[in-house]
């Protein structure tokens, strides 16, 4: 039978299957199967960056740890850095980069740091000794005393507790000459040197301590013993040149000194000791040079032009002497629009020794109005002080003789110098 119309007939005969095509398309299949499923997923997205590996963060901590070691602590504070970035919640990273900002007198971002410590974990006993620490530094002493009192609970066998308290306790005794706060600081650091004879900074609360005991041949040693640990923290160099000074160690004192500067460029602290040490010795020149470098590294800090006022006052350039001597006391603002905090005036012997040749040097160059002020403010402020006394009598005398037209020689008492 057949249909009219149409081509498609029941008994048309079939062409024969090709498996060959066959096999081949089913082969076409699979393979679009499996890019589907498997390569296409794992295959990141067109035009969009691949992203970085991440880096290990114990390898951050690692290259810092070899930084410090090393004397490089700016690199050191940029690892971990980078560490709290890859770990933001590892309260160890926060407590070594604090550790290290203290090093580097980067006081308030140190304390912030051992809080981020303490945040993560609020009961970390380092992390709150380092806390107290960085808040004595930055004069805050009853907290501090909070802070490490804390610590101790935390954690009474904690060294650098025990080593910051003996140091907080022995700045109290430099101040009133408290015997109990003396005997506290002497306890406090044997104990820390006991339970951590490997840390430094038990070793540098021990010579401290023996420095304030007048001990100053044990505390020789005692930093010593710190240098030894890590001999790249500038730090404990200008504490030992210090020490040196009061032995009149003047070639030993200026080494130290020497050795500080590279380790901490920024650092004033080391350059001022190098002026006042060369001003002792009548080296002026020099002591000028390292005063005005000192300056520079700290344009805001009034101790700095105190001290560069003290060496032209020794060096008889009154009227330099004068000008920087304007700025420690009464602050102002210097020649590039520095804004500088004048220093009140206490029974702290720099501190009278900037205000009792700040009114020399005033009276010596016929400023008698304002020296005359200076006089007042000794004889009310420290009347106590023999130096200061002395020295404000001096100057309401060669007012006195300007205005007669007589002569003053330079006094031969002397008018609070101290190192």
């Amino acid at each position: 039978m057949y249909l009219r119309g149409s081509k498609w007939s029941m008994t048309r005969r079939r062409r024969p299957i090709n498996f060959f095509r066959l096999a081949v398309l089913l082969v076409l299949i699979g393979a679009a199967v499996y890019v589907n499923q498997v390569v296409v997923p794992t295959t990141p997205p067109l035009f969009i960056p691949t992203p970085t590996p991440t880096r290990d963060p114990e390898s951050y901590v690692a290259d810092a740890e070899q930084l410090f070691t090393a004397g490089k602590l700016t690199q050191a504070i940029d690892a971990y850095k980078q560490a709290i970035k890859v770990e933001p919640n590892n309260a160890s990273n926060y407590v070594d980069l604090a550790r290290i900002q203290i090093f580097m007198r980067d006081y308030q971002n140190a304390l912030a740091n051992a809080e981020n410590a303490l945040l993560i974990n609020p009961n970390n006993p380092v992390a709150m000794a380092y806390r107290g620490w960085a808040m004595y530094f930055l004069a805050d002493y009853s907290g501090s005393e909070v802070a490490l009192q804390k610590a101790l609970e935390l954690d009474p066998n904690n060294a650098l507790a025990h080593a910051f308290y003996a140091e907080l306790e022995g700045y109290k005794y430099t101040l009133d000459n408290d015997p109990v706060a003396m005997n506290k600081a002497i306890e406090e650091s044997r104990l820390a040197r006991d339970l951590g004879p490997n840390l430094l900074e038990t070793h540098r609360a021990r010579a401290l301590v023996l420095d304030w005991t007048d001990n100053k041949e044990e505390a020789v040693a005692e930093f010593q013993a710190a240098i030894a640990i890590n001999k790249n923290i500038a730090e404990l160099h200008v504490d030992l040149g210090t020490v040196y000074v009061a032995l009149g160690d003047d070639t030993q004192a200026i080494e130290e000194f020497n050795q500080a500067i590279p380790l901490n460029p920024t650092d004033p602290l080391p350059l001022t000791s190098l002026a006042r040490t060369y001003m002792r010795m009548g080296e002026y020149a020099k002591g000028i040079q390292y005063a005005i470098e000192a300056v520079k590294n700290a344009p805001t800090d009034p101790y700095m032009y105190g001290n560069l006022g003290s060496v032209y006052y020794s060096n008889k350039e009154f009227d330099k002497s004068a000008e920087n001597l304007r700025l420690a006391v009464r602050g102002g603002t210097t020649a590039d629009g520095k804004t500088v905090q004048g220093i009140p005036l206490d029974y702290t012997l720099r501190v009278q020794e900037y205000y009792n040749r700040y009114g020399l040097a005033l009276a010596r160059t016929n400023q008698c109005g304002d020296a005359i002020q200076i006089a007042n403010a000794l004889l009310n402020g420290v009347p106590n002080d023999e130096t200061s006394v002395y020295n404000a009598n001096e100057m309401i005398k060669i007012c006195q003789d300007n205005l007669s037209g007589k002569n003053t020689p330079f006094p031969t008492q002397p008018s609070g110098t101290s190192q």
